[in-house]
């Protein structure tokens, strides 16, 4: 029951609510260049970092030019000019397969007893 109420008020095919605060996030993200998944910290969670690190260069090269652009546009308290906002896809994913991968596997060593693959160490 609990599990079908949250599938259903995530879902903005479903969710008007949802379907607002979708439109919402894209249009934030469209003013200056960014997509969802390059708001993934990879120095927060190394799973993210591990799925970058998989992930081809260009595909890489290509988000950190975005958050670079977005960095700047903030700084100088500008958007990016209309005719190149119509041309972003904030939901076109490039993180999420390999995330998951990355993921699965990470659940799949510690259900063995096998050691994290990486471990966060403080100096």
């Amino acid at each position: 029951m609990a599990s079908s109420l949250t599938k259903w008020l995530v879902d903005p095919k479903k969710n008007w609510l949802a379907a607002q605060h979708m439109k919402s996030v894209s249009t934030r993200l469209r003013r200056y260049g960014l997509r969802y998944d390059d708001l993934y910290d990879p120095y927060y969670d190394l799973d993210v970092k591990e799925a970058l690190n998989r992930l081809p260069r260009e595909i890489v090269d290509a988000r950190n030019q975005r958050l670079k652009r977005a960095m700047d546009l903030s700084m100088k308290h500008e958007y990016l000019p209309d005719d190149l906002q119509a041309m972003q896809t904030p939901f076109r994913n490039y993180l999420q397969d390999m995330l998951a991968l990355v993921k699965r596997e990470s659940a799949e060593r510690e259900a063995l007893g096998a050691l994290p693959l990486y471990q966060r160490t403080f100096p």
